[in-house]
């Protein structure tokens, strides 16, 4: 990914945005039928997120620790998970405060 952690953590918030926009309006618009393929469609997505939140987290990092550059690998890694915290924060606050987007 990148060595800039804003760009890392809102790469993680607009594939969070785009798989809940795909789960919201999917189920609105999904025949309704309970089918065996509903608990392997969950499992997948989850399996998928997990595969790509690691790349977006940790890949640069990895790579940067595994190169002798350990204090920059590990403050790129934290300052990723910091940066995320602050949309998290956010969009739990526009949850909580009950605006309606």
């Amino acid at each position: 990914m990148s060595k800039n952690p804003l760009i890392n953590a809102f790469a993680a918030a607009c594939y969070i945005v785009l798989i809940a926009s795909v789960m919201f309006w999917g189920t609105k618009m999904a025949p309704k039928s309970d089918t065996f393929l509903a608990p392997i469609a969950v499992i997948s997505l989850f399996t998928l997120s997990a595969a790509v939140m690691g790349y977006l987290f940790c890949y640069t990092p990895l790579m940067m620790y595994f190169d002798g550059k350990k204090k920059q690998a590990v403050t790129l890694f934290l300052q990723t998970v910091l940066v995320f915290g602050v949309f998290t924060a956010v969009a739990l606050g526009l949850l909580f405060s009950g605006a309606r987007i």
